[in-house]
């Protein structure tokens, strides 16, 4: 599992993309709004890419080697800001590119966004426990 940078927050600015990865699967988000009393991150998801089968052990597959859910007509999330990492441009045109083609999938896009949640809520409980 891929450990994020626990305590170390960036300063993310409103219409930022922002990546949050956790084992293959990358979300990526707009944020809307940072409230840096609390260190969380107000993000609107764009879209979650996963690896397609047989693809889940490479570091950085390849957007070829990724499944692109579409997720801009879901609900915004209010996570812990450390959890985010800005989204470099070159991982993320490729990708944008890929939802346009994509057939809406909404269901399937929303049930792999609450499968993705559960498992980085499960590894990083005490992220979400107020202090």
């Amino acid at each position: 599992m891929k450990q994020v940078s626990i305590g170390l927050v960036y300063t993310f600015q409103p219409h930022q993309i922002v990546c949050l990865e956790h084992e293959s699967t990358r979300l990526y988000a707009e944020v809307i709004e940072v409230a840096i009393p609390r260190q969380v991150c107000w993000v609107r998801p764009v879209m979650l890419a996963v690896p397609m089968a047989g693809n889940e052990q490479l570091s950085v597959p390849s957007p070829e080697q990724l499944t692109v859910y579409d997720l801009r007509s879901g609900s915004d999330l209010l996570w812990p800001a450390s959890l985010f990492k800005p989204a470099l441009d070159t991982e993320v045109i490729p990708l944008l590119g890929q939802l346009d083609a994509k057939a809406d999938k909404s269901s399937e896009a929303h049930q792999q966004l609450s499968r993705f949640i559960s498992k980085v809520w499960q590894a990083y409980q005490n992220l979400f426990q107020r202090s």
